[in-house]
C-alpha cells in the first residue's frame, strides 16, 4: 500500500491491516481504505487527493471534547477557565487539575468553549451473584398476548428474587418502526432511546383497568391467536396497537423526535431516506407541519406506558443484589428513528459488522450505521450521553453488545463484510463517559468482548471494575485446551452460551452444525465441522468428569455447576439451556433462512418456574 495512503489512513483512525481471529496479520485492500476514508469525508482516490488531504491534517491542541478521569491532570496550550455543570467558574491556569468535580463541564480557552467531562477513576467493585439471561420476547404466560411482556418480566423478576437470584439480564427492548413488517431482531432497533410497545401488557394499563365493561370486552376480543409455532410480531403488534387505540386518552401530547418519526413513518414508511425531501431532517419546519398531532400524541403516550411498566419491573428488582440489566445493541436501523434524529453524527452510506472468524466465516454485516467519530466529539458526545441516560433510567446495569466498538468498529463500505476495515474511536472518551453515567445511575456494566477483540478492551474493562464476558465454549488457554473453572477471570460474567451461539442441548447434539450445513452458511467441509463438534463435546465431558453415556440433563446441570465454581463475579443461566431447547435464538449469517428471534419457550412462565430441571439449576447456582 502507498506510504502516503497509510499515513493518511492512520491520521484518520482507519486501519490498513489488523490481527485476525487466529492472531495473524491481515492486510486491508487499498480500495477498501480509500472507500472508508471517503465515508469520513476524506478524499483519497488519487495521489493528488491524498497529498492534499495530508496537507490538511494537523494536530489540534484542543480537541472538541476532553474526557478526563478524576485524579488526572492535563496540560493546556493556554490559560483557561472551567464553568462547571453547577454554574461555578474556576480559573485553572494552563492545566486541568485532578480535583474537579465529576460531571459535564465547559472548558473555556483560546476563545473556544470545549466540553470537559470528568469521570470517576473506576466504578465500585461489582458484587458476586448469579441470575438469568432472559430473552424476554420468548417468555410467555397465560395472560400475555403472543410475546413475553413487561408484566411477565415483573413476575419473572419476583420469582427470581425469591429464589435467591441477584440479576436478570434482558435482551434489548428498544423501539421498532410502527409499520409492517415489524422488526423481530432486538439488535436492529429503530431507536435505542425508546422502548418497543410490543412488550406492553395492555390489560395492566390504567387505561384498561379504568375502562368500562364494553371497552374492556372490545379489548379482550383483540387478543391474538396463541397457537402459532413461532412468534408472529406483526399479529401481536396489530392486536396491541388496535387495543391501545381503543384506550388512548383524549389529551394531546406534544411528543419528541421519536413520536414525530412514528407519525410520519405510518404515512411514508419506515425508511426516512425514502420520505419526501422536506421531511428527511427533523429540524425542517415541514416535519411539525405535516405530522398528524393525534398520531404524535398516541406514540408519545405509548412511551409513557412503557415507562410505567418498566418502572414497575424495576421496583420488583429493588431488593436484588444487582437487579435488572438491559442490553445495548451496537447501533440502529439506518432508516429508522434514531438514524433520522441523529443523522448529523452518524456516518452515511456505511454499515458495521465483524470480519470473518471461526464461527462466522463470511464475516458479519449488521446493517447498522456507525457514529462518525469526529462529529460525535464535536457534538460534545451529547447523543451518546443521552443514549446511556435513557437506558440507565430503567435499569440497574447495562450489558453492551460488542463493547470493542467503543475502541474500533469494522466499517463496511460495500455491503460485503469481508471487504471492510477498522475505524478507531476515542476509547478514553467513550469508556470515561460510560463510567460517569453508570456511576451516577449506581449501575453495573458488562461488556461483551467475544470474538476478534484487542487485549486492551478486556484490560480496560477490568481496570474500570466493568465485567467482561466468559463463555463456556470459548474459555480456552493458550494451547487451545478448555480452561479449568478456577482459572476463569474474576471480573467477568460467566455463561454457558450466548444468543448467537449453540444452546447447551444444541451443542451436545451438534445442532449448530446440522442447521448451518442445511442452510449453506458453512464455509468449511461439513464432515470436518461434525468431527470438530464431536471433539469439543468430548473435551467438555472430560472437563465435567462425565462420559458419553451421561444423560443430557445431567450434563447441562454439570455445565452450570462448573460456572458456579468459577471465580467470576456474575454467573448467568439461560432458560433455553436449562429446559433443553436445542434451537439457538439467533443464527448469525441468516435473515429469513432461520427463525431468528422468533422462537418461544416451549413452556409458559408458570410451567417453567415449576419445572424440576429449573429447580436443579437454581440449587446449583444458589450454592456457589
Amino acid at each position: 500500500m502507498d506510504d502516503q495512503l497509510v499515513e493518511l489512513a492512520d491520521a484518520h483512525g482507519v486501519a490498513t491491516w489488523y490481527e485476525g481471529s487466529e492472531r495473524r496479520r491481515i492486510d486491508v485492500e487499498p480500495d477498501v481504505v480509500v472507500a472508508v476514508l471517503a465515508k469520513l469525508g476524506v478524499a483519497a482516490d488519487s495521489p493528488a487527493a491524498i497529498s492534499q488531504a495530508l496537507a490538511e491534517v494537523r494536530a489540534d491542541d484542543l480537541p472538541p471534547t476532553i474526557v478526563l478521569r478524576t485524579g488526572r491532570t492535563r496540560k493546556l496550550p493556554a490559560q483557561a477557565t472551567v464553568r462547571t455543570e453547577d454554574g461555578d467558574t474556576l480559573d485553572i491556569g494552563d492545566e486541568i487539575p485532578g480535583d474537579l468535580p465529576l460531571g459535564w463541564h465547559t472548558l473555556i480557552a483560546d476563545g473556544r468553549e470545549i466540553t470537559l467531562v470528568v469521570a470517576p477513576a473506576s466504578l465500585p467493585e461489582p458484587p458476586r451473584t448469579w441470575g438469568w439471561a432472559l430473552q424476554m420476547y420468548a417468555m410467555h404466560s397465560r395472560d400475555s398476548w403472543g410475546v413475553g411482556d413487561l408484566a411477565d418480566l415483573s413476575d419473572f423478576v419476583t420469582w427470581s428474587r425469591d429464589t435467591g437470584a441477584g440479576v436478570v439480564l434482558l435482551n434489548p427492548m428498544h423501539a421498532v418502526a410502527p409499520v409492517h413488517p415489524v422488526q423481530p431482531s432486538p439488535y436492529s432497533p429503530s431507536s435505542r432511546r425508546h422502548t418497543n410497545p410490543v412488550y406492553l401488557r395492555v390489560t395492566a394499563t390504567n387505561a384498561y383497568l379504568d375502562a368500562d365493561d364494553a371497552t374492556k370486552a372490545a379489548v379482550d376480543a383483540l387478543r391474538p391467536d396463541r397457537t402459532t409455532e413461532l412468534i408472529d410480531y406483526d399479529q401481536v403488534w396489530d392486536a396491541k396497537i388496535a387495543a391501545l387505540e381503543l384506550l388512548k386518552p383524549e389529551t394531546i401530547r406534544e411528543g419528541d423526535d421519536f413520536a414525530l418519526y412514528c407519525a410520519l413513518a405510518e404515512v411514508h414508511g419506515a425508511d426516512y431516506r425514502e420520505w419526501p425531501e422536506e421531511l428527511r431532517h427533523p429540524d425542517n419546519p415541514a416535519v411539525r407541519e405535516q405530522a398528524d398531532p393525534a398520531r404524535v400524541s398516541f406514540h408519545a403516550w405509548l412511551q409513557e406506558l412503557c415507562d410505567e411498566q418498566l418502572a414497575t419491573a424495576r421496583r420488583a428488582a429493588e431488593d436484588m443484589t444487582i437487579g435488572i440489566v438491559h442490553d445495548l445493541p451496537v447501533g440502529v436501523d439506518p432508516g429508522g428513528a434514531d438514524a433520522w434524529a441523529l443523522q448529523d453524527v452518524l456516518a452515511p452510506g456505511v454499515t458495521v459488522g465483524a470480519p470473518p472468524d471461526a464461527f462466522n466465516q463470511q464475516g458479519q454485516n449488521w446493517s447498522l450505521p456507525p457514529w462518525q467519530p469526529r462529529k460525535l466529539a464535536e457534538a460534545g458526545y451529547q447523543p451518546y450521553r443521552r443514549l446511556l441516560q435513557a437506558v440507565f433510567r430503567h435499569s440497574h446495569g447495562l450489558r453492551i453488545d460488542h463493547i470493542a466498538g467503543l475502541w474500533r468498529l469494522w466499517w463496511i463500505p460495500s455491503g460485503d463484510a469481508r471487504r471492510g476495515t477498522y475505524v478507531r474511536y476515542d476509547a478514553e472518551a467513550m469508556t470515561g463517559i460510560l463510567a460517569l453515567e453508570a456511576h451516577r445511575a449506581g449501575a453495573a456494566v458488562i461488556g461483551e468482548d467475544l470474538g476478534t477483540v484487542e487485549p486492551v478492551v478486556t484490560e480496560t474493562l477490568h481496570a474500570n471494575n466493568m465485567l467482561s464476558s466468559a463463555v463456556l465454549w470459548f474459555e480456552r488457554d493458550e494451547h487451545g485446551n478448555l480452561r479449568p473453572p478456577q482459572d476463569w477471570p474474576e471480573r467477568a460474567t460467566a455463561s454457558v452460551s450466548t444468543h448467537d451461539l449453540p444452546t447447551a442441548a444444541g451443542f451436545l447434539r451438534s445442532e449448530h452444525v446440522r442447521v448451518r450445513a442445511e442452510l449453506g452458511v458453512l464455509a468449511d467441509d461439513v464432515d470436518a465441522e461434525y468431527a470438530n463438534a464431536a471433539k469439543e463435546r468430548r473435551e467438555l465431558l472430560e472437563m465435567l468428569n462425565l462420559d458419553e453415556s451421561a444423560a443430557e440433563e445431567d450434563v447441562i446441570v454439570a455445565m452450570h455447576a462448573l460456572l458456579a465454581g468459577t471465580p467470576c463475579r456474575l454467573v448467568l443461566a439461560s432458560p433455553y439451556d436449562v429446559i433443553g431447547e436445542t434451537r439457538q435464538p439467533n443464527l448469525p449469517g441468516t435473515v429469513d433462512e432461520y427463525p431468528n428471534w422468533r422462537i418461544p419457550f416451549p413452556v409458559d412462565l408458570a410451567a417453567f418456574t415449576a419445572d424440576p430441571r429449573v429447580s436443579r439449576a437454581v440449587s446449583t447456582m444458589r450454592d456457589r
